[in-house]
């Protein structure tokens, strides 16, 4: 495992880790990880990945982990949209570097919405993993971008946006009695919560950005940028409040297929939360996951 950090467009420095595996590279994987994360709880994502063969990288997003340690939960700026071009930035890098391999994009729940919109964006990954995900709700996405406008206006773009936090994490844990919304495994669960990484509360600047992102990813001139012919998997577990439940998963699967695209996976585990790779049915994702890489990148 190498860390390292690059130049964003705006001179912003941009922390990167990648995982190299021993022998011949079979093809790439890049991560997207997700809102109040950060990339080293990959690290056996890409352990597993190295194993067979593939190099994977994933940068620590802005407002998080190394790339804005001081200042968790804020970066400033449109802080969804300067991601997606620190996404793109790190996607030209490595096919540069591997021209002749087969880049597949790995985003997950706030990582994955960002993968939902680079797919629309750019075309250079060969395959995409959404994982985690919805198609969300347009009025709840509008209704959230009024409220961290909102607080932006009236408590500033740096202030910590806790009725957004209430509305979102709180409100997900609340629907379980055991564990978090995370995982139920209690070593998980308490492996969340106390990495420093993930204890923090965002920006009402970080929710404005996400929420007006959200706003505009289902339109059909987005939709219809989406190259069809690249595959994609949907991952997610049925027990996940912010796939709600499953269903939410399910429109984003249908909405892809009347898109057009030639070759999209469903894959909803039946007892599993949100995080796929920390919960009780974590071995039979990473089956899932590792054999649709090993198959688009043949």
């Amino acid at each position: 495992m190498e860390q390292y950090k690059i130049e964003a467009f705006d001179g912003k420095a941009i922390s990167v880790t990648e995982w190299k595996p021993a022998g011949e590279i079979r093809g790439v994987v890049q991560i997207s990880h997700g809102m109040v994360e950060h990339s080293l709880r990959y690290n056996e994502t890409a352990e597993r990945l190295n194993e067979r063969g593939f190099l994977v990288f994933a940068d620590d997003h802005r407002a998080h982990g190394e790339t804005d340690k001081d200042s968790l939960g804020y970066s400033d700026g449109d802080i969804f949209e300067n991601t997606l071009r620190d996404l793109n930035r790190l996607t030209k890098r490595y096919k540069n570097v591997y021209p002749d391999k087969k880049l597949v994009l790995f985003g997950h729940s706030y990582g994955s919405f960002l993968a939902q919109a680079y797919i629309q964006r750019y075309r250079l990954h060969d395959a995409a993993v959404i994982g985690g995900s919805a198609r969300m709700n347009p009025l709840l996405s509008f209704g959230g971008k009024i409220v961290s406008s909102l607080g932006c206006a009236l408590k500033g773009k740096q202030a910590k946006a806790y009725l957004m936090n209430k509305m979102t994490f709180s409100a997900y844990n609340k629907k379980f009695s055991e564990g978090n919304f995370v995982s139920p495994v209690p070593a998980e669960a308490e492996r969340y919560a106390s990495d420093p990484y993930c204890s923090f509360i965002c920006s009402y600047n970080f929710y404005k950005s996400f929420m007006s992102a959200l706003c505009g990813l289902y339109t059909k001139r987005g939709l219809a940028r989406i190259d069809k012919d690249k595959p994609l998997l949907l991952l997610s577990g049925a027990k996940d409040p912010v796939g709600n439940f499953g269903k939410d998963v399910e429109r984003l699967f249908e909405t892809y297929k009347k898109a057009g695209i030639k070759d999209v996976t469903l894959k909803i585990l039946p007892n599993t939360r949100h995080e796929y790779f920390n919960d009780v049915e974590k071995e039979e994702a990473y089956a899932a996951f590792i054999e649709f890489i090993e198959r688009v990148t043949q």
